[in-house]
């Protein structure tokens, strides 16, 4: 499909783009076979084809929240550098 060189003007005018003669010339040719391409789409049959928003189906992945035990305070503590006896003591960051 041929774009025309007011079409690229104007794209280019829509994205803040200052595009060179070269350039305009390049881009279209480029858009060109990107649309061309785009249009095999139109010869694929796709009546038996559900419309869908996704490709996979979704589902919840999180599990049950049930209640549990947590883990024990001394184990949460062993790798903290410093805690009092029941915090994680952390540097001062507000003045």
């Amino acid at each position: 499909m041929k774009i025309i060189k007011d079409e690229i003007e104007h794209i280019a005018l829509l994205a803040r783009l200052s595009l060179s003669e070269e350039e305009k010339e390049m881009f279209g040719s480029q858009l060109g076979k990107i649309l061309d391409y785009m249009e095999k789409l139109n010869e694929l049959d796709t009546k038996t084809v559900q419309p869908t928003s996704h490709v996979l189906s979704l589902h919840n992945v999180m599990r049950d929240d049930l209640p549990r035990p947590s883990i024990p305070r001394d184990d949460a503590f062993s790798n903290a550098p410093a805690h009092t006896e029941k915090f994680y003591r952390v540097p001062k960051i507000i003045e």
